[in-house]
């Protein structure tokens, strides 16, 4: 990507996060960027372009994240770290966050299929790992794995809602992971 789309790329990040993708023109874009409409189209074929450019970016951020947590740590300690992987992806690009989580929506046809299967891949993994701690013995045996699935992504999704960039994501993420694994952890019987 050129310097210049990757400009106007992040400026349509921003707008979007700021007034949604359907409060933002592409004249808003170029006069965000000092540019005139019509420039746009030597670097965009059109809005959705770039819509699709920022949620794809997200979803790499976060399944990049992700990746870095290490495997060799304990079942609960990997759910720590996705969750302090997470949310430093909010703190670090936050307009990205906001589209990823907010936005996306507006894609339409074969891009919605991908973004929902990135999507869906993601919670995937997450689950996993709650599954893997269950199986354990480091979380609950009766724990409802999809419960405690949708319960991270709910409290890392809505981040970007609150989330400053200057914050400490580790220390928030340990604050969160503290008040979600205390009531997962108990009471664990093996099977």
């Amino acid at each position: 990507m050129s310097a210049r789309r990757d400009e106007i790329t992040r400026e349509a990040a921003r707008l979007f996060a700021a007034r949604g993708y359907h409060g933002t023109s592409l004249a808003d874009v170029a006069e965000a960027l000092g540019m005139r409409k019509p420039s746009l189209y030597h670097h965009i074929d059109s809005k959705e372009d770039l819509l699709w450019e920022v949620a794809r970016a997200g979803a790499e951020a976060f399944h990049a994240a992700l990746d870095a947590v290490p495997e060799s740590e304990s079942a609960t300690a990997r759910i720590r770290d996705a969750l302090r992987a997470h949310l430093a992806v909010v703190a670090a690009q936050l307009d990205a966050a906001t589209v990823f989580t907010r936005e996306w929506r507006s894609l339409g046809g074969e891009r919605r299929k991908q973004f929902l299967a990135e999507r869906r891949r993601y919670e995937a993994r997450i689950r996993d790992l709650f599954r893997d701690a269950v199986e354990r013995g480091e979380l609950r045996s009766d724990l409802d794995v999809d419960t405690a699935t949708l319960l991270f992504l709910s409290a890392a999704n809505w981040a970007y809602t609150w989330l400053r960039a200057d914050a400490d994501a580790v220390a928030v993420a340990d604050r969160f992971f503290n008040l979600i694994l205390d009531g997962m952890r108990g009471y664990a019987t093996r099977a």
